[in-house]
C-alpha cells in the first residue's frame, strides 16, 4: 500500500515506478484514514463525468485539515476548484468568457515580447526556474488582473505558501505560513479591488473588472471575489512554472527527442502534450464519494475522499502505448493533466500557449542548453523543479 501521509523516501525524487506499481497491482488503494487513491485512467474519467455522485466541496476534509475559521479553511473552501455548482458555474464562465481564443490571441504578442526579454536578461549560469519558468505567468497573471508590474514582488511566495498547504502531511510551519500568505494576499486585494472599483479597466482584457462587474446571474460576495482572485494566480503560477520547467528537464535528459524538436519545429504542440503527460504539473486532484461507488471490483463507501493519481492515470499502459517513453510524437494523447469534465482547468489553453511559446523560444536560442544541477520541489501534489540550474550555450 501506498500511504501518502507516510511515503518512501525516494517518492518525490521519481513517483513512476510507485504509480506503475498502483496501476497493476493496486489501482484502488486505501489509504490508512478511510481515503482511497485511484490510479486507473478509466476510474479518473469516472469520477470526473458525474459530479453528482463525485463532488469537489470539500469543507468535510478542510475543516480538520485547517481548521474552520482559518484563512487556509475561508480560502480553500470559496475558490473555485473545491466547489459546485451554482458558484462554480458563474465564476467559471466569467473567467471563460475573459479567456477567450479572441484574447488569447490578442495576448500572444505580449507574451513573446516578455519571454524574449527574460531570455536576454538571463545570465550565463542561471537558475532556469527563478530567472525564466517561474516568471512567466507571475507575468501573465499579473497582466490579466491588471496588477501593478511593482507591486508583482510578493506573488509567488504567496502562492507558493498557499498551495503547499495542500499536501497531504503539513507542519505547524506550512500551515501558518500558508495562513499568513492568505491573510497578507487578501488585504492586498482589498485594496487593489477598491482601486479597481474606482478607476474600472477593459472587461475585455481586465479579468479582474470582469468578476467586479459579474454577469446576468449577478455578482460576486466580496469574499468570493477575493478568494477566486488568490485561485487566479494559484491556479495558473506553479503549474505552469513547472510546464515550463518539466520541459527543460525532460528535453536536457532526452537529446535525441530535443533534437527532433528543433529539426522540426512543427512538433511543439505534440512535445508540450508530452510534457503534461509525462510530468504533470498537477499529480494529484481530489473529489468526495456522495453515494456508495464500485471502482475495479472495490466498493468505496459514500463519504470517502478520493485522491485521483493523475500522475499514474497518464502512465496508464491501457490508455498509452509504452507508457513509459517520452515521444513528443504521441499520437492520441488522451492525458488528464488537465483533469476533465466540467472541472476540467480553464486556462487550459493560456497553459499551453505559455509552455509553448517559452520552450520554443528558448530553444531558439540555446538549442544546446545544458543542466548542472537540479532540485525537485519534493511535493506531492505538485510535481516540478524548486531549482534548475543551467549554462545556456
Amino acid at each position: 500500500m501506498l500511504d501518502l501521509t507516510d511515503l518512501p523516501s525516494d517518492f518525490h525524487a521519481d513517483p513512476a515506478p510507485y504509480y506503475d506499481q498502483l496501476l497493476a497491482r493496486q489501482p484502488v488503494c486505501p489509504q490508512p484514514d478511510g481515503s482511497v487513491i485511484l490510479s486507473s485512467h478509466a476510474d479518473l474519467m469516472t469520477v470526473y463525468r458525474d459530479t453528482q455522485r463525485f463532488v469537489s466541496d470539500k469543507k468535510a476534509v478542510f475543516a480538520p485539515k485547517f481548521g474552520e475559521g482559518t484563512p487556509l479553511y475561508e480560502h480553500h473552501t470559496t475558490s473555485l476548484v473545491f466547489n459546485d455548482p451554482p458558484l462554480h458555474t458563474r465564476v467559471r464562465r466569467i473567467m471563460s468568457s475573459a479567456l477567450t481564443p479572441r484574447a488569447l490571441q490578442r495576448m500572444e504578442p505580449g507574451l513573446i515580447a516578455t519571454v524574449d526579454r527574460l531570455l536576454d536578461e538571463l545570465p550565463a549560469a542561471p537558475d532556469l526556474i527563478s530567472d525564466f519558468a517561474a516568471r512567466i505567468p507571475i507575468e501573465v497573471i499579473g497582466n490579466l488582473l491588471d496588477v501593478p508590474p511593482d507591486e508583482r514582488a510578493p506573488l509567488r511566495d504567496w502562492s507558493l505558501n498557499i498551495l503547499g498547504a495542500l499536501e497531504p502531511v503539513l507542519s505547524t510551519e506550512q500551515q501558518m505560513r500558508g495562513n499568513d500568505a492568505v491573510t497578507a494576499f487578501a488585504e492586498y486585494l482589498s485594496d487593489l479591488i477598491a482601486r479597481r472599483r474606482s478607476h474600472p479597466g477593459d472587461p475585455e482584457t481586465d479579468v479582474l473588472t470582469r468578476l467586479i462587474d459579474g454577469d446576468e446571474t449577478g455578482r460576486l460576495s466580496s469574499s468570493e471575489l477575493i478568494h477566486n482572485c488568490i485561485f487566479i494566480l494559484n491556479a495558473g503560477h506553479e503549474t505552469t512554472t513547472n510546464l515550463i520547467g518539466s520541459a527543460l528537464g525532460l528535453f536536457f535528459d532526452h537529446p535525441t527527442q530535443r533534437d527532433a524538436l528543433c529539426r522540426t519545429p512543427d512538433l511543439i504542440d505534440g512535445a508540450i502534450e508530452e510534457v503534461l503527460r509525462c510530468r504533470s504539473p498537477n499529480q494529484f486532484g481530489n473529489r468526495v464519494a456522495t453515494q456508495e461507488a464500485v471502482f475495479q471490483g472495490t466498493i468505496v463507501p459514500a463519504g470517502t475522499n478520493l485522491h485521483l493519481c493523475i500522475g499514474a492515470a497518464n502512465r496508464d499502459p491501457g490508455v498509452f502505448h509504452d507508457a513509459r517513453t517520452f515521444d513528443i510524437t504521441r499520437s492520441p494523447n488522451r492525458h488528464l493533466a488537465f483533469g476533465g469534465g466540467p472541472h476540467v482547468c480553464v486556462g487550459l489553453t493560456l497553459a499551453r500557449m505559455e509552455g509553448r511559446i517559452a520552450l520554443s523560444r528558448l530553444l531558439d536560442r540555446c538549442p544546446d542548453y545544458r543542466l548542472t544541477d537540479r532540485q525537485e520541489a519534493g511535493r506531492v501534489r505538485f510535481r516540478g523543479y524548486s531549482s534548475l540550474r543551467g549554462e545556456m550555450t
